[in-house]
């Protein structure tokens, strides 16, 4: 099969994440931080360099506010709902948030009243900057942004939102699951003050792993409460972090997973152009130029993840997709990608948009094969 549904979750994985997986499932398998045996200590001082690790790739200052959740969902959660809400609050996010972002302000808008402005990007950073200063109010108690669309692949330029949340001592919470592995972004270089970061997607991580990162003294109260393994003479909630917001067993083996991926990305980190963004910008430049084509996003010489979205003529997007995957052996992603206010924004909500998205381990071939039968699709529905 050509995967190109990388967006979503990567595959293939780097053999050192299944080898990292196996090791801490069977040479390990103890549970971290519940017990003072060499094994338990093992698991332990694994969860450690893998917080270590990813302090020292994404430039957060502290290892122990580094927060292990099963995927960047379960980490927007606790960072959008831990913070202190009371009736009137305002939070700015942007109309490409994907439902991880949407539906927890969402729902705090109905629990506690608050007010939320979503502001569109339209390719304008400018304008697009020049309408969040706008939007910003005494009562902003939160920025939260997407770095880069998941439908289109754009990216929104969060280090200079940062300038204008720090201005107004607002906190900035940036979603990095479309850049994390193909973008760097250094948290306290760039003034955020949380992200949110799955270990499945760019990093190529497994299934099941996904990070907080929290910069500097933000408090956030936990979504869960039990036990930590430490302070358990306490009926409280331990105050130390991270205990504070990591209750129950760790994934200690997709953890082990997610530190191979994390150091497998930091080797290959020096690479000028990576593999991907060359592979998408090669789909996009072909997709141009079959007739009846409709490409989303920055055009061909603006910045964007390795993420083209297109349509067919005025085909669901799902017919597409089902074609692809059902005669050809290609799978892609369709529909709306769990952005609507995208979609609202594309003028796509009922067609949906295929999604072809890349890694490192994508290869050219591919790519010419996919576009050759992209020309095949679009031509016979053409004769129809």
């Amino acid at each position: 099969m050509i995967y190109f549904d990388q967006a979503a979750s990567s595959h293939p994985k780097p053999s050192a994440v299944g080898e990292a997986m196996l090791y801490a499932l069977n040479e390990i398998g103890a549970n971290p931080g519940r017990g003072g045996h060499k094994l338990a200590k093992k698991a332990a001082n694994l969860i450690s360099e893998t917080r270590e690790t990813a302090s020292r790739i994404f430039g957060c200052s502290n290892p122990k506010k580094v927060l292990f959740y099963h995927n960047a969902t379960a980490a927007l959660n606790q960072a959008i709902k831990g913070m202190s809400w009371v009736k009137g609050d305002h939070i700015i996010a942007t109309t490409f948030e994907h439902n991880s972002i949407r539906r927890p302000l969402e729902s705090l808008k109905k629990q506690y009243g608050l007010n939320i402005t979503y502001v569109s990007w339209c390719g304008d950073e400018t304008s697009f900057l020049h309408r969040i200063k706008q939007s910003i109010k005494p009562e902003t108690k939160l920025i939260a942004a997407t770095h880069a669309s998941n439908v289109t692949g754009a990216v929104i330029p969060v280090e200079k939102i940062a300038l204008s949340a720090k201005q107004h001592d607002i906190p900035l919470l940036v979603d990095a699951s479309q850049t994390a592995g193909h973008k760097m972004l250094h948290m306290k270089n760039a003034g955020i003050d949380m992200m949110a970061i799955p270990g499945h997607k760019g990093l190529l991580g497994p299934q099941g792993t996904g990070m907080l990162l929290v910069e500097g003294d933000i408090d956030l109260y936990p979504l869960n409460h039990g036990g930590t393994g430490y302070f358990s003479e306490s009926p409280d909630q331990p105050s130390q972090w991270p205990e504070k917001l990591e209750s129950g067993t760790l994934n200690t083996p997709g953890i082990a997973g997610l530190n191979a991926a994390m150091k497998s990305y930091e080797a290959r980190d020096a690479e000028n152009v990576p593999r991907e963004t060359i592979l998408s910008q090669v789909v996009l430049k072909g997709l141009k130029k079959i007739e009846g084509i409709t490409c989303y996003g920055p055009d061909i010489q603006e910045e964007r993840m390795p993420i083209v979205g297109f349509n067919v003529s005025d085909i669901p997007s799902q017919e597409i997709a089902m074609i692809l995957d059902s005669y050809y052996n290609i799978a892609v992603r369709a529909g709306l990608h769990c952005s609507p206010l995208t979609h609202e924004t594309l003028n796509t909500t009922e067609q949906g948009v295929v999604r072809a998205s890349f890694s490192m381990y994508n290869t050219e071939e591919e790519v010419v094969q996919f576009l050759q039968v992209i020309q095949e699709i679009a031509e016979s529905y053409k004769t129809l």
